[in-house]
């Protein structure tokens, strides 16, 4: 059904705490899901190990260093598995029923956009606790805050989408998801 995608950066300290619970929350989501762990910064290999995600450590940079939009999008849909592409936030964990919200869409041609709900996770979400979500959620409610309407964090679409080609934006940096969402 869908491959997502990350270029995470480094697996260091809290972001490192971040960024697993996410990818970790990715790989709940079943045998539909692809995960794709791109960029070769410290960590990320051993991460796509960990879990079991797939890995395309070779993305093109810019000039200061920093991973490319374009590179991550054109590799991931040269061995993306599924009819969907995501392209999530490395930070941001997806609840089990992403999925069922993902096999609601019936068009052939859509770009679907999500905002987030940010709450600081501190510790690493115990997966084997089949709760898990249940209980992410009940803290969500209770101390999660909706982030503003810019706060654009996955983009769901199909893999024969034209949204594949689009210029050398940089990874982490304002006004490309903006331009994305006009495209489409």
């Amino acid at each position: 059904m869908v491959t997502i995608f990350t270029i995470p950066k480094a697996f260091n300290g809290h972001i490192g705490t971040t960024q697993w619970n996410a990818v970790n929350s990715w790989m709940k989501l079943g045998q539909e899901c692809q995960v794709v762990l791109c960029g070769d910064d410290p960590g990320v290999a051993e991460t796509a190990r960990e879990v079991g995600a797939d890995y395309i450590p070779d993305i093109d940079r810019n000039e200061f260093g920093t991973p490319l939009l374009s590179s991550a999008f054109k590799k991931t849909s040269k061995i993306a598995r599924h009819r969907l592409l995501c392209f999530v936030n490395a930070d941001i964990i997806l609840f089990n029923d992403f999925m069922d919200g993902l096999k609601k869409i019936t068009l052939s041609h859509f770009l679907a956009v999500g905002q987030r709900w940010d709450m600081d996770v501190t510790r690493r979400i115990d997966f084997k606790d089949e709760r898990w979500d249940a209980r992410l959620r009940d803290a969500v409610e209770d101390r999660g805050k909706l982030h503003g309407a810019y706060g654009s964090d996955y983009f769901v679409f199909p893999k024969t989408s034209k949204l594949l080609d689009i210029p050398p934006f940089a990874v982490g940096r304002p006004g490309w998801d903006c331009w994305f969402i006009y495209r489409a």
